[in-house]
């Protein structure tokens, strides 16, 4: 019996064994999977990571000092990081010339090769975006999309001179250059040499300052005005690909297989910068350091109005020195506060008033004087401040006016005329009960106590009276 047992408990060993082995090679096999997955893990980040980044820079909206500050900083960040190339996602109406040849300064001297884009579908690089796109080492531009009307527009107002045709230029009298004439050949020059630089359409970029010229990206590629035409991000990286450029410190060959895509989003001084650049805004931080002081003025230890109108005029004042202000404009519009303030202390009768509402006005109108898109004062803000304002000082006015005419019920000045009751009297001097209070009185006449008098006048701390003959007042 106990041999018959043997050969099974011999079998049992071996199965247990057998199941052992198995699991064994179950563990092996997942330790490979998971090596061979982290060691292609590790691959692909170094493969990522020597492969580099793109700093993909967005340059939406009008081009000002925010913009111009925004692409500055991520320029900087490029190198610091190491980016392979900077795309400049371009969509903007256009800006100020400052601003632009701000961007376009920093372009030229980047080591990093810099890809203008007007992108998405529906975008545009008008104005001052054409300028940009052309100092880019390499201009592309998705469907849908145009470039042009480059024409610089004079700080103060005024158009373009439309094309005088031969019959006029030969009518017309030689006349000296006008300051228009100089812009306009200035911005010729500098376009020109943008093209040149980057072998570009130069005939046509001559056109987009003269004559407001703009095409289609189809249009720009077949007349090369730009390299390339790319529907999204993913494509122009594709097409940029072993493309020779000549950066700041020589020619370079454009490497973009495997380039992972960085955002370059602006820090919170480009935002702040941003928003107090805005025109309106800083129209508006301007008034409230105005008010602030003139109300710290008229009522001293409020704290209050003092401090904000302190820090809102200087952020204003920041703003006002990156902008193209008119001084002239900005003095209008200081003396028409003041004028209007001044209505409320000063009776004047409305001169000071509607004079003040006509400074201001004028003043806001001539601010900031000039035609790029995204640098105007809204007339509807500035109208519905001088319509506030004047209100606002018409209306104090009507009040001073109504509190003048009433009758003065307090103070010395509410004594004279006024009815007393001599208490004592000796002499030329005595007392009287007026308004329920004792003062000491003088008259010329000898008076009787319990007379009714007349208060005519006041010296200091005695009231000078006059007898009456009405009844005596209980």
């Amino acid at each position: 019996m106990a041999t018959a047992g043997i050969p099974g408990r011999v079998r049992t060993s071996k199965s247990m064994i057998g199941q052992t082995g198995f699991k064994l090679s179950r563990l092996a096999a997942s330790i490979l999977i998971l090596a061979a997955s982290l060691h292609w893990a590790l691959q692909w980040q170094a493969s990522a990571q020597n492969a580099g980044t793109a700093l993909l820079v967005e340059l939406d909206g009008a081009i000002g000092p925010a913009a111009s500050d925004y692409v500055t900083r991520a320029l900087k960040t490029a190198q610091e990081t190491n980016a392979k190339i900077v795309i400049l996602r371009i969509d903007t109406p256009g800006g100020l010339d400052t601003s632009t040849r701000d961007i376009i300064r920093d372009i030229l001297a980047s080591p990093i090769p810099v890809v203008g884009y007007v992108a998405p579908s529906g975008a545009r690089a008008a104005s001052a975006g054409t300028y940009i796109l052309y100092a880019c080492h390499v201009a592309a531009m998705a469907p849908g999309t145009n470039v042009g009307a480059a024409t610089p527009i004079q700080i103060g107002g005024g158009f373009p001179k439309l094309p005088a045709s031969e019959e006029d230029k030969e009518k017309e009298a030689p006349e000296h250059p006008t300051l228009e004439d100089k812009i306009i050949s200035d911005s010729v020059a500098y376009i020109r040499s943008l093209a040149q630089m980057r072998g570009r359409n130069v005939e046509w970029a001559e056109q987009a300052v003269r004559e407001a010229a703009s095409i289609s990206a189809e249009d720009a590629l077949a007349k090369q005005v730009i390299e390339i035409l790319a529907t999204n991000v993913s494509d122009l990286l594709i097409q940029l690909d072993g493309r020779t450029v000549e950066a700041a410190f020589g020619v370079q060959t454009v490497a973009t297989q495997g380039l992972a895509i960085s955002l370059h989003e602006p820090d919170w001084r480009t935002r702040l910068l941003a928003v107090i650049t805005n025109p309106n805004i800083a129209y508006i931080l301007m008034l409230i350091g105005i008010y602030g002081l003139i109300l710290e003025f008229y009522s001293p230890g409020a704290i209050i109005p003092g401090v904000v109108g302190a820090i809102c005029l200087f952020l204003a004042l920041y703003a006002f020195n990156v902008l193209p202000v008119n001084y002239a404009g900005l003095a209008l519009l200081i003396l028409g506060v003041s004028l209007m303030v001044m209505e409320a202390f000063v009776p004047s009768f409305g001169a000071l008033g509607l004079g003040g509402a006509a400074a201001f006005v004028l003043g806001s109108i001539m601010l900031l004087d000039i035609e790029a898109p995204g640098f105007q004062v809204s007339p509807v803000l500035v109208g519905s401040v001088a319509m506030v304002s004047s209100g606002l000082f018409l209306f104090i006015m009507m009040m001073l006016m109504r509190a003048r005419q009433r009758l003065v019920v307090t103070g010395p000045e509410e004594l004279l005329h006024s009815r007393a009751k001599v208490i004592e009297w000796r002499g030329s001097q005595g007392r009287v009960r007026v308004h329920g209070e004792l003062w000491k009185a003088r008259a010329e006449d000898r008076l009787k106590t319990g007379a009714i008098v007349d208060v005519t006048d006041i010296d200091g701390l005695t009231l000078v009276v006059s007898p009456q003959k009405e009844e005596s007042v209980q």
